[in-house]
């Protein structure tokens, strides 16, 4: 991988940026995908988000100050897009993030890019009555395996919290899966 500092200048010089911004995508677009996916769970909502979060990337590179790593920097965008989407949708049918989470919960299974399961369903109904931060870093840790330091960056929490907070999501979702 070339020097990080290098690449930032490639997208920042307006002679290399086309060419860097092309290989930012390719590296960025499919672990973004699934990473937005995870928070806002429809196909095409995540499309768009991820859509807007390189526009972000694009338009506010210029404001990246390198003090943490670009994908830190990127996934932060992405994190925020996102929920932002998620909140402003539940807002607009006059709910509460938490009950349209449940409700795209019960809408995976007409999904034709979800391949999960019952197991796995009843896994996202659990992960959705989880508080928001929780939510994020159980699935950042759990499905996209970024480690707390990272996650650290992106989230702006200290590694204890996140551990306390990935912890006690473990356990409420242990306490759910064994419920019934």
């Amino acid at each position: 991988m070339q020097d990080e500092k290098d690449f930032i200048q490639e997208l920042l010089n307006p002679e290399t940026q086309n060419i860097a911004f092309q290989k930012l995508l390719r590296d960025y677009q499919r672990p973004l995908y699934n990473h937005i996916r995870s928070i806002v769970l429809n196909h095409d909502d995540t499309d768009d988000v991820l859509q807007n979060t390189f526009i972000k990337v694009f338009r506010y590179l210029k404001d990246f100050k390198g003090e943490s790593k670009l994908f830190s920097w990127v996934y932060r965008i992405a994190t925020n897009e996102a929920i932002t989407f998620i909140n402003q949708k539940a807002k607009r049918n006059g709910t509460t993030s938490e009950a349209l989470q449940s409700k795209l919960v019960d809408n995976l299974k007409a999904d034709i890019y979800f391949d999960g399961n019952e197991i796995q369903i009843r896994l996202q109904k659990a992960i959705a009555l989880l508080p928001e931060k929780q939510q994020l870093v159980f699935k950042m840790k759990y499905y996209e395996e970024i480690k707390y330091e990272d996650m650290s960056e992106i989230l702006g929490t200290s590694v204890g919290a996140l551990k306390a907070s990935y912890h006690h999501a473990v356990r409420k979702i242990e306490d759910f899966m064994k419920a019934d």
